[in-house]
């Protein structure tokens, strides 16, 4: 099992990048009024067809040709149930695919968020063909993040991996998950 639920997104993200999603959207929902946290990762990717959805619950079903087990969905999946949550996955060929896992945030068992910033910047500069829309949201307070907005604001010189500008987003990302989530008080 991962130590940190934001490295289970990043495994997530990984799949819709595999299966060839040009927009990947993640949401952190923490909801202390309802003691929850929900993870959704949602693409426009090549889907999974009816019996493949069925399977991919099971570690020992993967479409990767470098290893026989595919372990993410099934952490993920684990990770939730065991906090007393849910897990869905719900595909359509041709429309992509929705990951959602909700965890009980006051469980023992919940593993905490961990570094969300490290992991949206590293799923945007290594892919940056790909757009991504983060969610975070604390109770009434959002944080979005769109690299589609940044595309547009960046000159024709810069990229999502230049230097300069990974220093900037790690900075703007940090500053307001950090401020959201208490730890920047």
């Amino acid at each position: 099992m991962m130590n940190e639920l934001s490295l289970n997104i990043l495994d997530i993200a990984q799949n819709s990048i595999a299966a060839e999603a040009t927009l990947v959207e993640i949401d952190v929902e923490e909801d202390s009024s309802t003691d929850r946290i929900t993870i959704r990762v949602r693409d426009n990717g090549r889907g999974m067809s009816e019996d493949f959805l069925k399977a991919a619950q099971n570690p020992f079903v993967t479409t990767r040709t470098t290893r026989k087990i595919g372990l993410g969905i099934s952490f993920l999946k684990e990770a939730a149930e065991i906090t007393g949550g849910t897990f869905e996955l719900k595909s359509e060929l041709g429309i992509g695919t929705t990951v959602t896992a909700t965890f009980v945030m006051s469980h023992i068992d919940r593993q905490p968020v961990g570094n969300l910033t490290e992991t949206v910047i590293t799923l945007v500069t290594l892919n940056t063909e790909i757009d991504f829309i983060v969610r975070y949201r604390v109770n009434e307070n959002e944080f979005m993040f769109s690299t589609q907005e940044v595309k547009v604001l960046l000159s024709e010189n810069a990229s999502l991996n230049s230097p300069s500008v990974v220093v900037f987003l790690t900075e703007y990302v940090n500053e307001h998950i950090k401020s959201l989530s208490g730890e920047g008080k």
